[in-house]
């Protein structure tokens, strides 16, 4: 075979229209007859590459965050080979790279741990390597923010292709949801309305297929962002993992990304505030995690876009909840694909004048309105209309006050509505380990009114803002009947979690924030509808109590160790501002870095 060595490395393909051709990032690596150029190539060419692969073809990274230990992209092999076929049949040449996979369900203390870390993976990854464009395979919860992060940061042409959900959960001949089961059949237990023996019989049936959780957990909301941002295909959201559709999807992703480096549609064009406002209104009317918060927050600041939290009030507040899944509602996602997916919410959203920007720019080259104007929609219990909500008011709540000077987030579409105003007696636990060590003691100080409240689990508390906000609740109280009480933290809560649950205190007990001077007794009022939440002691005696506290001995947890850890502590930022890194924040681009040799 012979092997061609053409000065010309950008040459025209054949049978094509004479243009000027955009000089191609891969180019700095691939495009020269020079020393450099012969090594780059030569030792690609190990992996039996030949020679024309190199001669100006668009090299597109596919960003893999496979791995057996995330069983929700344990599928993605797969997943990358039908995305590989539509590159090739665009006339790119796909390249597959590993970057470290952020799996929710084994990670500890917790996968937002090393979003971070993830992201940092994905930045280096993408500008060290010779790379056009990037496709980015996501699905569990973190890996969505991380490599759109990492992405943002490199500004090159960017497409997301999501895993998808995992089928539903059967249990007892009923659909059961992935997460929120679980949930609900621990305080069952708790309770003793059910047996253990029942609790783990559920087990097997719950996570029947490879994806991500079924319900409208974390995943399929920031697969929901994802789409509603413009940085993936139309119904990218909800295929379910094992459906032919999202293989074929795969593949169209293969194809538009080779389109976009022609166009030069770089990441930037696309991600700008008109796009993370159409998503703050999509999440309400998804009933989406609280976690997208924090991470469009972080997404926005890589990108370069102000995304203060009150526009979360601002753009979200008096938006219906129309999709009635888990754990707002009853359904699953295989549902909601069958009923429209997203494009039949944002096409709803946008008939009603709900859709802030219908003119944002998405990845395939259209607007969002121009993607979801004519979308077909099939159930209208799934995907309500606007007129018959399953929440009148799913718009994040954004709370401040004395207790949160920074603010707190609060999700309506998962809480009681009559508790969504209240007032009640603070029971608090220190950390986590004080919360599991006294929660079921029957001689535990509480009733059903009183608010329980939990420090020192924010970023730095907790390493990570795990996601423990949603606090069971007391035997005691269980066995009353009673299932929702209000819970004030700086966690986090998984998005397949419910309750009224005040989540993201800032600034947190670890930093030094006034809720490390809640005590046992203090009464606090919650307002939702005001955005208020009050501690009602005094500036004076709050500042007394902090001055006696050290933040980071009270969380209970190793304060610096070095390694990874303590560049965590010391430089990730508070959950108002996304939880990235102080010195991540803002797009550094992709220069191409000097040679290596």
């Amino acid at each position: 075979m012979s092997d061609s060595s053409d000065k010309s490395r950008q040459a025209e393909p054949q049978g094509s229209e004479p243009q000027k051709k955009r000089q191609l990032r891969s180019a700095e690596w691939f495009g020269s007859a020079d020393k450099n150029g012969f090594m780059y190539r030569s030792w690609m060419k190990n992996q039996g590459i030949p020679d024309h692969e190199f001669q100006g073809k668009p090299i597109i990274g596919i960003c893999n965050t496979w791995s057996e230990l995330t069983p929700c992209n344990a599928h993605f092999r797969k997943l990358a080979e039908h995305v590989k076929k539509g590159v090739l049949e665009a006339g790119g040449y796909p390249v597959e790279f590993p970057v470290f996979s952020n799996g929710e369900s084994n990670l500890r203390p917790t996968a937002m741990f090393t979003r971070n870390l993830a992201s940092m993976d994905v930045e280096e990854a993408i500008r060290g390597n010779p790379m056009d464009a990037v496709v980015l395979l996501v699905g569990c919860d973190k890996t969505t923010p991380a490599l759109l992060m990492g992405a943002a940061s490199c500004d090159i042409p960017t497409i997301v292709v999501t895993g998808g959900p995992m089928l539903n959960g059967k249990h007892e001949g009923k659909d059961i949801g992935s997460g929120t089961v679980v949930w609900k059949l621990s305080e069952e237990v708790k309770a003793g309305k059910i047996s253990i023996h029942d609790f783990m019989a559920a087990e097997a049936g719950m996570s029947r297929s490879a994806g991500t959780c079924n319900t409208m957990g974390t995943a399929s909301t920031m697969a929901c962002m994802a789409e509603s941002l413009g940085t993936s295909l139309p119904h990218n959201a909800a295929i379910p993992a094992v459906d032919s559709r999202r293989y074929v999807l795969a593949h169209l992703s293969g194809n538009r990304i080779v389109e976009m480096v022609h166009e030069d549609l770089k990441l930037s064009k696309v991600l700008t505030k008109q796009a993370f406002e159409n998503a703050i209104r999509t999440n309400a009317a998804i009933g989406g995690s609280t976690n997208a918060v924090i991470h469009l927050k972080a997404i926005a600041g890589r990108i370069g876009v102000d995304l203060p939290l009150d526009d979360w009030t601002r753009v979200g507040r008096g938006t219906p909840t129309i999709v009635d899944l888990q754990p707002s509602g009853r359904f699953l996602m295989e549902e909601f694909y069958y009923a429209g997916g997203l494009p039949a919410v944002l096409r709803r959203l946008g008939e009603a004048d709900r859709l802030p920007h219908k003119d944002a720019l998405t990845v395939n080259g259209k607007t969002i309105w121009e993607n979801v104007q004519d979308a077909p929609h099939y159930n209208d219990e799934v995907i309500r209309p606007l007129d018959n909500p399953l929440r009148e008011d799913g718009g994040m709540c954004v709370l401040r006050g004395n207790l949160a000077p920074n603010g707190a987030v609060l999700k309506p579409s998962a809480a009681s509505p009559e508790l969504m105003k209240h007032r009640g007696r603070a029971v608090v636990f220190e950390n986590f380990d004080d919360y599991k060590a006294r929660i079921n003691d029957p001689d535990l100080e509480v009733d059903a009114n009183d608010i329980l409240v939990l420090k020192h689990c924010g970023p730095r508390g907790y390493h990570g803002m795990a996601e423990v906000g949603n606090m069971g609740l007391p035997p005691k109280i269980l066995e009353q009947g009673i299932t929702d009480m209000v819970r004030i933290s700086d966690a986090r809560m998984s998005g397949t979690a419910y309750g009224t649950v005040v989540l993201h205190v800032a600034p947190e007990a670890a930093a030094g924030g006034p809720l490390a001077a809640v005590y046992n007794g203090d009464w606090i009022s919650l307002d939702c509808d005001s955005g208020a939440l009050e501690l009602e002691v005094d500036d004076a005696e709050i500042a007394r109590r902090l001055a006696e506290v050290d933040p980071m001995a009270a969380s209970n947890q190793i304060a610096s160790t070095g390694g990874y850890r303590q560049l965590y502590i010391e430089r990730v930022l508070q959950a108002d501002e996304g939880c990235d890194f102080d010195f991540l924040r803002g797009c550094r681009g992709s220069e191409v870095p000097r040679h290596s040799h």
